[in-house]
């Protein structure tokens, strides 16, 4: 019989430095460059590869408050815990983790729909509306297993699958630029203008990119050495990545021209590497696409899991096992799972990628205002650089959202019913559970 315990796992010291850099820079590199660039470009013209730099600078502020913080508080519920260290175990706490976590989720869906878009590219199968969501499902289905394995399997398949991704990668980028012609990016006839909203738009979309050096906040409690090596783990993924963005941007760019980046976009990289090196480079991206965005799902999916089991934990979310054997980490994960394959089955990329923006932006917002407002002195931070991140966030966030109100005003109507939802659902239960010291539905019944 499995084994009944359920509390959560950690095991200290579990995670070297070069594992946590790759757990980040897995996550990041897989969700950002492969589908956002399309998308960034559709919304900001030729400037796109500066909407990742200024995507990177935002990042770069809004990592002092994490980095702040984990030295303090090195956990394995990474953002969950910063809140509540803020906020206490209210509802401000609840939702704003929630909103982190369903942020992730959608990051999982959005690298699993990537996955499914760039497979097709390799093996034409007819359908993409059928196809992309159908590979998608199998791949998040695949990651549920790895997940369920031990964590030394987990920080292999990502370091290996991270290390092979970067350096194809700049390989991609190097061999781009270098045969392009220009680095000109020919505009094509229906380019967009570039505008103020639509840069600030696509910067907002950028940050997607490089938002997953959170994943490695969650490992706090199970990295070596953790007050020195967490931040160190989080700068160096950051700048990685900046690298690697910049070199991607001028490879597809002076090889496709604005229009053809636009009609590709979810698949941006593999159409451009077939004008340059024909289809042998097509095969070559996409088999990295395939790794890169597998190597992210993993990774992802064990820090999501890992800060649900920590929101249960400290009673901040209701938690039902349904008979089901195991830690309280294993249920979270397969609760993560479900979710996922719900997104990905149901909704497409660039809808998924903007929930995905705005939940972000609107708990990192939290985070530097808890940093400012409650944990200042505790954790030795500079107050000036929270603002400016905060002031940061809220212009991007409004950009992003002008644009979607042209656009695609349905996703901002499901972003504000799902925060709605959540609020509502939030209040009622920490209500529920304040009024009542009688505890038959909390996890140890």
């Amino acid at each position: 019989m499995a084994d009944q315990d359920r509390t959560p796992k950690y095991e200290e010291g579990s995670l070297s430095l070069i594992g946590a850099v790759a757990l980040g820079t897995g996550v990041m590199i897989g969700a950002g460059i492969f589908a956002l660039t399309g998308q960034m470009a559709e919304m900001t013209g030729p400037l796109f590869p500066l909407a990742f730099l200024a995507a990177a600078i935002i990042v770069s502020f809004s990592a002092y408050s994490y980095v702040k913080m984990s030295n303090t508080y090195p956990s394995a519920g990474g953002i969950g815990m910063y809140l509540q260290k803020a906020y206490g175990s209210t509802l401000p706490t609840a939702f704003h983790a929630l909103l982190m976590y369903f942020s992730m989720v959608i990051a999982q869906s959005f690298l699993a729909r990537t996955f499914g878009s760039y497979t097709l590219e390799l093996f034409d199968l007819g359908d993409r509306t059928l196809f992309v969501p159908l590979l998608g499902v199998g791949l998040l289905l695949a990651a549920f297993l790895i997940n369920l394995s031990a964590n030394k399997l987990i920080e292999t398949v990502a370091s290996v699958l991270g290390f092979i991704k970067i350096g194809g990668i700049i390989v991609f980028g190097v061999v781009g630029v270098f045969i392009a012609d220009s680095i000109d990016m020919g505009t094509g006839g229906d380019a967009p203008p570039p505008t103020l909203s639509g840069f600030l738009g696509a910067t907002a979309l950028g940050i997607l990119a490089f938002k997953g050096f959170t994943t490695i906040t969650n490992s706090g409690s199970e990295l070596k050495n953790p007050k020195r090596n967490l931040g160190k783990a989080i700068m160096i993924s950051i700048a990685l990545c900046v690298v690697i963005y910049a070199l991607v941007g001028f490879a597809v760019a002076s090889n496709l021209s604005l229009s053809e980046i636009i009609e590709t976009q979810d698949y941006s990289l593999a159409a451009a590497a077939r004008p340059a090196l024909g289809e042998a480079a097509v095969g070559f991206t996409v088999i990295l696409a395939m790794l890169a965005t597998a190597g992210g799902i993993i990774a992802s999916v064990f820090a999501v899991s890992r800060m649900l089991a920590m929101l249960t934990e400290m009673k901040l979310v209701p938690h039902r096992h349904f008979h089901m054997p195991g830690s309280l980490q294993k249920h979270t994960l397969v609760y993560t799972i479900v979710l996922g394959l719900m997104l990905t089955a149901f909704f497409d990329l660039s809808r998924i990628a903007a929930l995905g923006i705005i939940f972000y932006l609107i708990m990192d917002i939290a985070i530097h205002w808890g940093v400012l407002r409650h944990l200042r002195k505790s954790v030795g931070a500079n107050a000036i650089i929270p603002t400016i991140a905060i002031l940061l966030d809220v212009l991007v966030l409004g950009g992003f959202v002008w644009v979607k109100a042209i656009a695609d005003p349905l996703v901002l109507i499901v972003a504000v019913t799902v925060m709605a939802a959540l609020l509502i659902g939030e209040w009622l239960f920490l209500a529920n559970s304040n009024s009542s010291t009688d505890s038959h539905h909390t996890h140890s019944h």
